[in-house]
């Protein structure tokens, strides 16, 4: 449920009267500050303008600088195309670098990593030389322990 309140009619009347009065008087205010703040005339003590030039040699001049502004626009295109070339050759040489950088120190990572492999394989090779070595000595009789007589023609055991 709702309850409806019917307007006031004077008191509507007389709100948009006093709204009407208000918006006549703001117009009115604004007429009168315009003509009190409007510019006065303008006086100029007349001069020569445009120098020493004729109006041809200025007419000549504005056609020539007309002509070679194509040109001009031409050369700055160019210049900014070149600059543009210059800027991308220096950044690809730059990508090169780091990237020659990064072969080299791979390289040398390489290297270090074939030296310590061969050096491992000098050791383990020394090492099993050295078994072998101590496995042949081991099987053969020492040579101040043992020792072979010399037989002679005379003398056999039998």
């Amino acid at each position: 449920p709702y309850v409806l309140v019917t307007p006031n009619e004077t008191r509507r009347k007389k709100l948009q009267q006093s709204k009407l009065s208000f918006a006549k008087k703001e117009l009115n205010d604004l007429e009168q500050w315009k003509k009190e703040h409007k510019p006065g005339p303008i006086t100029l003590v007349p001069q020569r303008l445009g120098g020493n030039e004729s109006e041809a040699q200025v007419r000549q001049n504005q056609q020539m600088i007309l002509m070679q502004s194509k040109y001009q626009k031409k050369h700055k295109r160019e210049e900014y195309v070149k600059a543009k070339k210059a800027a991308e050759e220096a950044e690809i040489l730059k990508k090169k670098a780091i990237q020659r950088e990064k072969a080299e120190r791979l390289e040398v990572k390489k290297r270090q990593e074939e030296m310590q492999r061969r050096k491992m394989l000098l050791e383990d090779q020394k090492f099993k030389t050295n078994e072998l070595l101590n496995r042949l000595d081991v099987g053969l009789p020492k040579s101040d322990s043992c020792q072979i007589a010399n037989p002679g023609p005379g003398s056999t055991a039998w």
